[in-house]
Order: structure tokens, then sequence, then C-alpha cells
């Protein structure tokens, strides 16, 4: 078992919620090299050698097992570029943990691109997690620019869970996503930013399988000088629902923009997008405030609530 150090575990703790733990199925990438890793009997993780990263195994009889595959990153300077490509197999059922961490006490930017591709066979049910942190008391960026393809068979259902609270300087994001038959993708991205920082999220959906359906929700809270962009994109070739729904708050001196976007291509296709930005709710203030709250206590409880 390897021994982490206490800069390790404390991005742990923010990045894997349900507890990283050295055993089951797993794969600790630190400053670019694999620091711990694990197979489980159903799931096997191997690393690529072609570029870096791993391939992801996971057979049909999975049922509901979790996979967690953090990383941190800790070196002032350093920047990783990883790939890591998940081959689910019909019928499985599983939940993979996943997210990046970066503690940045030096001058130089640290930066983290990761590369998940998923393929996911018929019938089966993937719950993917992804919390971004950033830490440190250093000059330097904490950067992190991920992509996500994702790639869905007939019947499958799909959960995207994603967040950014805290710490991330510059982010963009980029997913893109094929359904097919009777799929169902589930999507709830979760941001903050405060200071300068800056967030880009592109999300392209493409609805190709008769039946197959689309929900995605963002919700974000851009605080001080920061700016946040939003595209979310829903393409309908084929008889599909799809709903996409963007809520920010605003604040101080931040910028939001929310770019929606709908496009039927097949006569049955039913696609409905929603954005709305706007300041914290008055009355909503007041009611905390008269309870005793001070106002930025009272403003932290209706944020927690809006992004939870």
């Amino acid at each position: 078992m390897a021994e982490l150090d206490k800069v390790t575990q404390a991005i742990l703790k923010y990045i894997d919620e349900a507890g990283f733990k050295q055993e089951g199925a797993f794969n600790l990438r630190h400053n670019g090299m694999a620091l711990c890793h694990g197979d489980s009997e159903h799931i096997k993780i191997v690393k690529k050698k072609d570029k870096p990263g791993i391939d992801i195994y996971i057979d049909s009889e999975t049922n509901g097992e979790e996979v967690h595959i953090p990383v941190v990153l800790d070196a002032s300077g350093f920047t990783d570029k990883v790939y890591n490509d998940f081959h689910i197999a019909d019928g499985a059922k599983v939940v993979i943990i996943a997210g990046c961490g970066i503690h940045n006490d030096g001058h130089a930017d640290s930066q983290h691109d990761g590369v998940h591709s998923f393929f996911v066979g018929k019938g089966a049910n993937v719950t993917y997690r992804e919390n971004h942190y950033g830490a440190g008391d250093g000059e330097g960026a904490r950067i992190l620019n991920p992509v996500t393809e994702i790639f869905i068979d007939d019947d499958s259902v799909f959960t995207l869970d994603t967040s950014q609270i805290r710490g991330v300087d510059s982010t963009k994001r980029e997913t893109y996503v094929e359904l097919g038959k009777n799929s169902k993708l589930f999507v709830m991205e979760k941001l903050m930013t405060h200071g300068n920082q800056m967030a880009e999220s592109n999300m392209e959906v493409r609805l190709n399988g008769e039946g197959s359906s689309a929900q995605i929700i963002s919700r974000s809270v851009a605080k001080e000088n920061s700016g946040q962009i939003f595209h979310p994109a829903a393409v309908g070739n084929s008889k599909c629902n799809a709903h996409i729904q963007c809520d920010s708050i605003i604040m101080d001196k931040a910028q939001v923009r929310s770019i929606p976007e709908i496009n039927a291509k097949h006569l049955d296709a039913a696609i409905i997008h929603e954005a709305a930005i706007g300041r914290i709710n008055d009355e909503q203030l007041i009611k905390l405030r008269t309870m005793g709250m001070k106002a930025e206590e009272a403003e932290n409880v209706i944020i927690e609530a809006f992004l939870n």
C-alpha cells in the first residue's frame, strides 16, 4: 500500500467525496505518474503503451461497483496531459469517481488536461462523478482543461455529475456525447468562480437514436471579477427528447454568458432550453438576516442550497 502525504490526503477529501481507498479498482495519478493501482474481479486497469494514461475495462458482470481514478498535482510549473479510455461492457452497472486537484504553492502555473473517452455497451448504467479543486498559496495559476467524450449504445443510461467549487483559476471544459436508441443522458454541472477566475463549458449532445433523451442542468455562481461562459447544444437527429436548463447567480462585478443551443434535425425531435441569470433573491436574504445571520453567512447559505 502506497504512503500518501498530507497534501495528497487533503486534496483527495475534496475530489473523492466517497472516500479514496486502496482497495478494489483504483488508480491514483500524482504529478504525472501512477502512485498506486489496483484491479478488482470485474474491473481491470491497464497502462497505455503509446501515450500517458490508462484503459479501464469494466465487464458485464459488474453490478454497482465503484472505480476511483483521481489525479493530484502539487508540483508548481508542472503540466500533465493524460488519456483515459473506459470500455464498459453490455449490461454493466458501475460508478466511476474521478476528478483532479491542484495544490500550487509556487510562482509558475500548474495545469492538468484530462481526456476521458467512454465507450458504453448496450443496456449499461454508468454514473461518472468528476470534482475539480484548487488550493495552495502560490502566485502560479491552477489550470484544468477536461475533455469528455461519451458514446452511449442502445438502451443505456449515463449520468454525468461534475463540480468545480473552489480554487481553479482557469478552466475550459469540452464535452461531446452521442446517444443510441432508447438511451438516456443526465447531466448536472455545478460551478463557482471568484476573484479573477475564468470558466468556459462547451457541450454538444447528439441524440442519434430513436427514443433517446437528455436532461442537462447547469448551475453556477460567479463572484467578484470572475467570468463564465456556457454553451450547451442539443442536436436532435431522430425522434427524441432533450431539455437544457442553465441557471446562474451573478454577484459583484462578475460576468456570465449563457448560450444554450437547440438544433432539431428530425420532425419528432422535441428539444427545450431555459436560461436564467440573476442576483441573489432579496427576500431570501432578508429572511435569513432576520434569523440573526450576517450578510455573508446568509449569502453562503443561499449559494450552497442553490448549487446543491
